[in-house]
């Protein structure tokens, strides 16, 4: 029996309601899915868009209207559910949940835009070591972690069309690569590259210019997992012809106890 885990930044859950992603859901049938930029509060949005068939959702908003926001919906009730951080700077934003199972905890995380005149480097890198943090002390009690969504960051020049052109544009910048390889050497597994080794691979295209039809894209959304669970993995895979946002769904099916 496997577990399939989804993740998606919809760029607007409403958005994504009108461009058929209850169908999607319905017949995708994640045991969990991972939603970032969900841009809505849930009682800004239809009933069943809160608890689709078969789901139950967490919601972790931005006070800010219409920004940012993630959700878990899933078909197993967690043991618990953290929203968060635990520091306000970041927490206000709607960047964080963790759902802890019984063999593994689901951490869905959407990582700050350091924007194109750089001026939200600072906070995203303040985020990124954050982060870690938060990671390592769930790892310190036990827990192995699959973490998911966008990174905002393309690690490596194969997770970019165009690695040359963006030297200098925040997603590329040395600093934030830089911490990508600190995180990894921590032994977090970027497990699509891992078994998905060829370029061309990509989970974000500009809707300018055609750039998704020709291929033009940047690798920023991830699933990585802690070491233990990497036996675990049966198969990981982008959906880039989903449509319904800027970003494709990811999947990772995990080899259920």
């Amino acid at each position: 029996m496997k577990m399939k885990l989804l993740c998606w930044n919809v760029n607007g859950i409403r958005s994504a309601a009108t461009k058929g992603f209850l169908p999607w859901l319905a017949k995708a049938k994640p045991l969990a899915l991972c939603i970032q930029e969900a841009r809505a509060r849930p009682e800004q949005v239809d009933p069943e868009l809160v608890a689709p068939r078969g789901y139950k959702s967490w919601w972790a908003c931005a006070e800010k209207k219409g920004y940012s926001g993630v959700v878990i919906y899933s078909r197993v009730e967690p043991l618990d559910v953290t929203e968060g951080l635990g520091i306000p700077r970041f927490d206000c934003e709607g960047r964080l949940l963790a759902a802890r199972f019984a063999d593994f905890t689901l951490v869905n995380a959407y990582f700050p835009n350091g924007q194109r005149d750089h001026a939200r480097v600072p906070y995203k890198m303040e985020f990124c070591e954050a982060f870690t943090a938060f990671c390592e002390a769930r790892r310190s009690r036990g827990e192995h972690l699959v973490l998911c969504g966008d990174f905002n960051t393309a690690h490596r020049e194969i997770d970019l069309a165009r690695p040359r052109e963006n030297q200098n544009t925040t997603g590329f910048l040395p600093l934030e690569r830089a911490w990508m390889d600190r995180f990894t050497d921590l032994g977090y597994q970027d497990i699509f590259r891992e078994l998905n080794p060829a370029p061309g691979h990509y989970t974000w295209w500009s809707n300018r210019s055609g750039a998704r039809e020709r291929n033009i894209g940047w690798r920023i959304d991830y699933h990585f997992i802690s070491p233990a669970l990497r036996a675990k993995v049966k198969r990981v895979y982008h959906l880039p012809q989903v449509p319904g946002s800027d970003h494709c769904p990811l999947g990772l099916e995990l080899q259920s106890p």
